[in-house]
This record gives C-alpha cells, structure tokens and sequence, in this order.
C-alpha cells in the first residue's frame, strides 16, 4: 500500500509538471488595452490598472485561459484622446493582442469605436458613457452601472422630489460627457415638473466656482445637480463650503465625478456632509466576492501606492476580466464573434452582482447608486471603509437609510 501511495504521489508531481510544461509551451493570450495613469483621470486608471492586474494574476494561478498564460499589455493614454487610436493600432498590428479592454473614460474611448468596429473587434467597455451611441458596434459591452443618461440623476431627482423639492439648478461641465448626463437631467427634471431657475455650462478649464455658488444661492433653487470632473468637484465642493447656498436647497450634488476617490473624500473630509452623489459602490452594499477582492486589493494598494479603497473603479474592472474568462470558458474559444455572442445572451456572474447587456452593449438593468456623506470627519481616511458615511438612498433595493434634508441640515 505504502508503494501504491508513493506512486500515486510522483504520479501526480509529473501530472503538475507536464501541465507547467504545455501552459509554458503554449503562446499566450494577449489582451492588450491604454490606461490612463497620469492626466486628469490617472489617479482613477492607476487603480483601476492594479485590479485588471489582479485578475490576471489569479487567471494564471489557475492555469490561465484555456491552458494559455495571460499576457497584459498596457499603455499609458494620459488622458489623452488624440493618443488612443495610434495605441489601439500598435496594440493590434505591431503586439498582436488577441482581446481588446478600453480605456477608462468615455473621451479616451470614443476615438477608438471606429477603429474596433471596422475590423469586427471585441471591446470590453470601461466605464464609458453612451460611446457607442453613434457608431453602433454590435460587439460592444460596457462594464458600467448606467445605460442612458436618465440612469445618472433619477435617482437623485427622486429623493429631492420625495423631499419637496419643486425647482432645480444645474451646473455642468461644458464638455460632451458632462452635457450628455446634465441633458438627462434637464430632461426628466421637466417631466418631472421641476422648475429651471438657474442653468450653467462652464469651461473645462474653470477653476474659481465662487461666482456661479453665488448665482445658484441667489436663484433659491430647492436642489441643485452638477455634472463635474474630478478638480472641478473638489473646487466646486470647497466653493460651497466657503458660501454656501442658502437655506432653501434640500439637496446637492448629483453627478460629481471624483467625490469617490479615496484622496478627494479624505482631503474634503467634512466638507462632504450632506452632499448626495452618484456612486457605484459604498461599503454595505453586498455583492458575492467584493469584500475579499477588497481585501486583497487594499494590501496590493499600499505596496503600489495607489487609491488605498479601491470602491469606485477596481472591482468593475476585475470584473471585466471576470466576464471574459466566463466566456472563453464556456465558448471554448478566442474567437470575437462567438465571444461577444455569448457576451449578450448569457447574465454574467462578477463581484459587481450579476451583468446582462442590453442591445447597445451596454448595462440592460442599470445600478447607479445615490448616497448621502453622513458624519464624515476631517483627515480620516479608515472611516470611509465602514458602512454609514455613504448612506445608499437609491436604489431601493441596496438604500440603507433616508435623504437628511435640507442640506444646511445635513452639513452639520
């Protein structure tokens, strides 16, 4: 017996090592994608790029894909979207990859849509908005919790209703992104029968929002939503906590982009209270496998000194690597067509909850969060890990608590 079981041991080392020696033999996989790690979203694509890595490196831990190694490659697009398309060219024509991720954003994105749809490609979206909307590619799926652009501020629009709100101003960045959500909220803020009494588009370039916190406390609106990136938001949030808005605005806030980036939400600190934004997780809200991807990215986080949280952009990108593996297990294939096939008939299973695509290729059931900063103190940044300092109240089905309103109320 003893000789039946030292057999059964080497049989299985040599099993170990000819599996190690065909993964070696085998060509890789290459999935090739820009990231933007400086400019204006680097600080979110650095961090995103550390949970992409992640999946990889547990793809490869299991033997990668379909018995190929992944091979990532990834080129810095500064934020830039005059450098995708030549990047989009290299990563196909020069480093062959086999599957394409673009980047994250919607301005780095949209110059790459044609590119991709006239050579038949597989994207995997990453937190785009609408960037298929015009050109339409069928092999399109975009990993993020909104579909149009009523996804964005109904939620926000509900609450400042169910609090009485009967008017609105709004504040947006005078760029196609930030026009396209703020032209959703324009829209359903008609049907809903809010009144417009204030409407401003400011320059990309805008650093002083004094002016214009002023105009909107002078318009008396009952809520106010801003469609901003991420150092306008920061300046736009220290405008106000400097002025103020005055008594008759119940609710703030809305579409602000970078209200979510651990640096942003620790410099601001209490600052944030009151506030109501979009979101795409906020801890309580349970997902099977977030916590555990949380942890170990916090640990990868420090050494990498990146974004230490980690809630907003990480775990929707380890899920698109998620969706990909999926479906190259199941379809037994590298092939585009018969992966963007499976890609839209089948729901998805990611630490993000379960995805079904829509016909546009983008989120069929969309999840944008709405919560509420609640008791948020001043140069701490572990209290953000905790359940309560984003209180969920949209949508119903993750709230966690009540709108505090006005928003002089829930300042303090």
């Amino acid at each position: 017996m003893k000789i039946i079981g030292v057999l059964a041991r080497l049989f299985g080392i040599a099993l170990l090592v000819a599996s190690a020696a065909v993964f070696a033999q085998q060509p890789p996989v290459k999935i090739g994608m820009s990231m933007p790690q400086t400019g204006t979203l680097g600080a979110g694509g650095q961090a995103a790029l550390l949970a992409l890595r992640m999946w990889v490196d547990d793809v490869n831990a299991k033997g990668g894909l379909l018995g190929r190694k992944v091979e990532f490659i990834v080129y810095d697009d500064q934020t830039n979207p005059a450098l995708t398309p030549q990047i989009y060219t290299k990563l196909l024509d020069v480093d062959k990859v086999d599957l394409l991720i673009a980047p994250y954003g919607t301005v780095p994105t949209a110059p790459i849509m044609p590119l991709v749809k006239q050579r038949g490609l597989l994207l995997m979206g990453n937190f785009s908005f609408q960037a298929n909307r015009a050109v339409k590619h069928d092999m399109w799926f975009n990993n993020a919790p909104w579909n149009d652009a009523a996804s964005w501020s109904a939620g926000f629009l509900q609450a400042g209703q169910k609090v009485g709100a009967k008017s609105i101003a709004i504040l947006a960045a005078d760029q196609e992104f930030a026009q396209n959500l703020a032209n959703g909220a324009r829209e359903l803020a008609k049907k809903g029968g809010l009144k417009t009494v204030y409407d401003q588009n400011y320059p990309p370039a805008t650093v002083d929002f004094s002016a214009m916190i002023r105009a909107i406390r002078a318009a008396k609106p009952d809520m106010v939503f801003v469609m901003s990136y991420p150092n306008d938001s920061v300046a736009i949030v220290r405008a106000v906590n400097e002025i103020g808005v005055g008594e008759s605005v119940k609710l703030f806030g809305g579409g602000m982009v970078g209200l979510q980036f651990t640096p942003n939400m620790v410099s601001l600190g209490s600052s944030l209270n009151g506030i109501v934004n979009y979101n795409s997780y906020v801890p309580g809200i349970k997902y099977p496998g977030i916590e555990e991807f949380l942890a170990r990215y916090a640990k990868r986080a420090a050494e990498a000194k990146v974004d230490p949280l980690g809630f907003y952009l990480p775990p929707f990108n380890y899920a698109i690597g998620q969706m990909l593996e999926q479906a190259i297990n199941a379809t037994k294939s590298f092939d585009h067509k018969v992966l963007a096939n499976y890609l839209r008939k089948n729901e998805m299973k990611t630490i993000v909850g379960p995805i079904r695509f829509g016909p546009e290729g983008e989120w069929a059931n969309a999840r944008v969060v709405q919560a509420q900063f609640r008791g948020v103190v001043d140069k701490n940044m572990d209290q953000f890990r905790q359940p309560g300092k984003q209180v969920v109240l949209y949508p119903d089905a993750y709230k966690t608590g009540d709108v505090v309103a006005p928003f002089e109320k829930a300042r303090k």
